[in-house]
């Protein structure tokens, strides 16, 4: 059953990066407290998890100040949009096989 979950990928595993890349994969950006409203986390809790989607480079961070406050937009990087799309197929193959 183990050779079945081939193509998994790890960096997905997180509800919140799963649910991460699903919102960047259909809007082609979002802000910080948008996609903390969304997916109902803490500050530090998607701050941790976009660190670790950007360090991947799976995600594009953009800091800028509209005014004198902070904004942090998040964008879908081409490697990610691929490792995610990647991993659906993965998911879906290993659904597939389960059903036979």
């Amino acid at each position: 059953m183990i050779e079945h979950l081939e193509g998994i990928n790890k960096a997905f595993e997180s509800k919140i990066r799963l649910g991460i890349m699903s919102v960047l994969m259909v809007n082609e950006e979002i802000d910080f407290n948008s996609l903390k409203e969304l997916l109902r986390v803490t500050d530090g809790n998607l701050a941790s998890h976009t660190r670790a989607l950007e360090s991947l480079e799976y995600i594009v961070v953009k800091k800028q100040f509209v005014g004198k406050k902070p904004k942090t937009t998040f964008t879908r990087a081409e490697k990610g949009e691929k490792a995610f799309r990647e991993h659906l197929q993965a998911l879906e193959s290993f659904l597939n096989k389960m059903e036979k």
